[in-house]
């Protein structure tokens, strides 16, 4: 009897270890980098690129819905790096580390692997399979490899039966190589790779590809609603990040699962309300982007003259208000981005700054000594308000000689609204999945 009772109770342990084992589990927790951190640019050219950055994305968002591409963060024309954020993370048995573009607008997760026949230049080593006692090429058989928009069975150099892909972008990047499985290795809590590992996550290991990428990338990190995204594999109902500042260095982290404190304003997660709006689902756009219900923008006390139907989106899959992680600043309608330029000039006591120079935001001259004075900014969504802090939407400047600018950090763009990362910054945004729904509060990301 005795033997039996001390089973039980072994039994009991054990189911409670497991149980408290998956609970650490549920949230698997990266770490992300902006791609301009540690670069030692002056405010100016952060400001520079990140417009830059956000043009180019929107641009190739618009063509991607037009083509039926997937998006993906790629070239311009002056060498600014197109690429907002980087997840840390590993790969294989031994894990070997990758960098990948964190990109909501995509589902599969692919890094460049050796041999690589036609490869762009990173800073880490790349993958090599043959190190991995984990590794696994998958057949072309598997669903997961049919559902692929090209995927063929490999044959001579390839390797008969093997699952090959061909994975376009909206801005003519593509990524090409053999579809495998592999153990990854996610962050621990003091940002170090070796924190919790994944067995068999499906990846695509690029062997040819083509497009501009100089952020030391390594690949793509895919957190679209597609069957081969991150989340997707690893069947969490929701995941979420909190951006840092992008003018400091510090890693902003990124959460597949709830973390069990996610709002805890003790661990820096929350300080305010939580808004939470519909996530929608719109079968007649092309683009794997998130959706939501963008009704209206207040400058100062003044809710602006903006019919709802400049936001949404048409049955011809074009307009809409997304959420981006790969766009830095808010792109809105140019008519839609006047009229808020034309509040902010009527509302604000500061001399507009006329200047040659390469900027094309608008800005303001600040005495010196003073306080930049400026109207507030609230966009208004379906059942949810996001009031921002002005630094999340007015960027500082010092100018040679002393001069000191503060400028509106949104962009004009075309038919589709873009709400960015800039706007994001020290925002713990969750992605409820299972629920359908964007849910968002003030943090102290570093802090998390």
């Amino acid at each position: 009897m005795k033997k039996l009772e001390k089973m039980l109770l072994l039994l009991s342990l054990l189911a409670v270890i497991a149980v408290v084992a998956r609970s650490d589990a549920a949230a698997l927790r990266l770490h992300a980098t902006h791609a301009d951190a540690g670069r030692g640019l002056s405010t100016r050219e952060l400001l520079h690129r990140m417009a830059a950055r956000s043009k180019a994305r929107s641009a190739r968002l618009l063509s991607g819905r037009a083509a039926s591409a997937r998006v993906d963060p790629g070239s311009y024309t002056d060498g600014v790096p197109d690429t907002e954020y980087l997840v840390h993370m590993a790969i294989g048995t031994p894990p070997q580390p990758v960098q990948l573009i964190l990109d909501t607008g995509s589902d599969l997760t692919w890094t460049q692997c050796a041999p690589c026949v036609s490869c762009f230049r990173q800073s880490l080593p790349r993958f090599n399979p043959s190190r991995s006692m984990t590794f696994s090429v998958l057949p072309c058989d598997l669903r997961i490899c049919r559902d692929l928009t090209w995927s063929s069975c490999g044959e001579q150099s390839w390797g008969n039966g093997i699952c090959v892909y061909a994975y376009a972008y909206a801005d003519h990047s593509i990524t090409t190589g053999h579809l495998d499985s592999d153990t990854f290795s996610f962050a621990s809590a003091d940002h170090a790779i070796g924190g919790a590992s994944v067995p068999d996550l499906t990846f695509g290991c690029g062997l040819f590809n083509n497009g501009i990428f100089v952020s030391n990338e390594t690949g793509i990190a895919g957190f679209s609603r597609g069957a081969l995204s991150m989340p997707a594999q690893l069947k969490v109902d929701n995941f979420s990040y909190c951006f840092t500042a992008i003018t400091g260095s510090e890693p902003s982290p990124v959460f597949l699962g709830v973390p069990p404190n996610l709002y805890s304003d003790a661990a820096g997660g929350g300080h305010g309300v939580v808004q939470s709006t519909a996530l929608i689902r719109y079968h007649s756009s092309q683009l794997k982007a998130y959706y939501i219900s963008l009704k209206g923008v207040t400058v100062g006390t003044t809710r602006l003259p903006i019919p709802e139907s400049v936001f949404a989106l048409k049955e011809d899959g074009t307009g809409g208000t997304i959420v981006d992680s790969g766009t830095g600043m808010t792109m809105l309608p140019e008519a839609v981005y006047n009229l808020v330029c034309d509040a902010f000039v009527a509302q604000t006591k500061l001399t507009v700054h006329n200047s040659t120079s390469s900027l094309s935001q608008l800005c303001f001259s600040v005495p010196p000594g003073a306080k930049p004075d400026v109207p507030a900014l609230v966009l208004h969504f379906e059942g949810a308000t996001l009031d921002l802090p002005r630094e999340n939407y007015m960027f500082e400047i010092e100018e040679a000689g002393g001069i000191r600018l503060t400028c509106l950090a949104i962009n004009a763009g075309e038919d589709l609204s873009v709400i960015g990362n800039f706007q994001q910054q020290n925002m713990h945004v969750l992605y409820d999945l299972a629920n359908d729904m964007l849910s968002f509060v003030p943090a102290r990301c570093n802090k998390i």
